[in-house]
């Protein structure tokens, strides 16, 4: 068997195991690349008017929507702008709980209260992380699935490469006519158009995988000169001092960064879950991105400022390895090329839907294929 033809085998076998699940996983990317834009047409109640007086400190925020949800953890609060409501985040892993409370920073009212594991995308993201499955059975299935998905495009591309430089022009462009029957129309679909998006379905899959596996993001931290821990590591308290008045440290933090980073987009404060863990904000520096944000810690006695050992601290300390990982997420779902890279990672994820499909029709045109009629013999 030569090399080529293993190549095609290896394609077609993992192309049909995989088929089902690189359809369903790339249909529901293609439905997340413009989330933002879609839930940012009907969330007006995230908006308040602002008004000249102080707002909500983060302990008056958590105690208020700890009233609406006693019986779960607040993983952290959302500070935005003056116009915004402030968000309560809650989160328990068991039983899986995700839901958000916003209030209003001036009055502490209520606003409304967000399930973030029901609805539309939150229907879609299920599919794309686990199709819908147990989340420990559907997101192994899935990882290992776009894993082969990566070998299923090396050897796509290898099987594309024509024998004689003549036929290339067939490959590049569908030359259809009246004449051309729809097997070979099927045959250029996904011919052209996998080798069209063959590149950026690569990069897609990558940066899933490294979504999903700690080992290679590890694997390619590493390879690429990094020095830091490239997982996310709290410090712990410099300090033991005991708290002397009513006034919570953790409180005057967002003031405190606000004013050193007024342009920021948003703070997002963690409280710490022990007594020895230290406070952490994630400071959102550009709309729509992750990749920039400045990871601060504090020691939740005396806000003192720590440094953590992982790749996520401040991006100004950020180096090139650091910045690949930082940057793995904005680059799977195309943010990192704002409204362009997001239709370019739309694109791609509707197209790469329809590689399964066609691969399967070819398939199934080569191994049942019409038997013509035997001709009849004449006593």
């Amino acid at each position: 068997m030569t090399f080529k033809k293993f190549a095609f085998q290896l394609h077609k076998i993992l192309g049909l195991a995989t088929g089902i699940v690189v359809f369903i996983v790339a249909i529901t990317g293609c439905c997340w690349a413009f989330r933002e834009e879609i839930e940012s047409l009907y969330d007006d109640y995230k908006k308040v008017t602002p008004q000249e007086q102080a707002i909500l400190t983060p302990t008056e925020a958590k105690e208020l929507a700890e009233a609406v949800l006693p019986n779960n953890t607040v993983h952290g609060t959302l500070f935005k702008k003056k116009d915004d409501a402030i968000e309560v985040i809650f989160y328990d892993a068991e039983p899986e709980f995700y839901q958000s409370v916003f209030l209003n920073p001036y009055s502490g009212e209520v606003i409304q209260v967000d399930d973030h594991l029901s609805g539309f995308f939150a229907f879609i993201l299920k599919g794309h992380m686990r199709l819908w499955l147990p989340k420990a059975i559907g997101e192994q299935v899935v990882g290992v699935s776009i894993l082969l998905f990566i070998l299923i495009i090396i050897s796509g591309f290898i099987i594309w490469i024509p024998k004689k430089r003549k036929n290339l022009k067939q490959r590049l462009k569908f030359d259809w006519k009246k004449t051309t029957r729809w097997k070979r129309k099927n045959f250029d679909l996904h011919t052209v158009t996998g080798f069209y998006i063959c590149s950026f379905a690569l990069i897609v899959a990558f940066t899933g995988s490294m979504i999903s596996y700690n080992w290679l993001k590890y694997v390619v931290y590493k390879s690429t000169g990094g020095e830091k821990s490239p997982y996310f590591i709290i410090p712990e308290n410099q300090s033991t001092l005991a708290q002397r008045n009513t006034t919570v440290p953790m409180d005057y933090l967002i003031t405190k960064l606000s004013l050193e980073n007024p342009e920021a987009e948003s703070y997002e404060l963690h409280y710490p879950t022990t007594p020895e863990e230290s406070i952490y904000v994630e400071v959102s520096n550009s709309k729509g991105l992750y990749y920039d944000s400045d990871y601060r810690f504090f020691d939740q006695n005396t806000l003192e400022e720590l440094e953590t050992p992982s790749i996520y601290g401040k991006y100004s300390n950020a180096g090139f390895a650091d910045k690949i990982q930082r940057m793995n997420y904005d680059i799977h779902i195309g943010a990192i090329g704002g409204i362009v890279g997001k239709i370019i990672a739309f694109l791609v994820s509707l197209l790469t839907a329809t590689l399964p499909v066609t691969g399967v029709l070819l398939w199934y045109g080569r191994h049942y294929k019409k038997k013509k009629p035997l001709p009849q013999v004449k006593a």
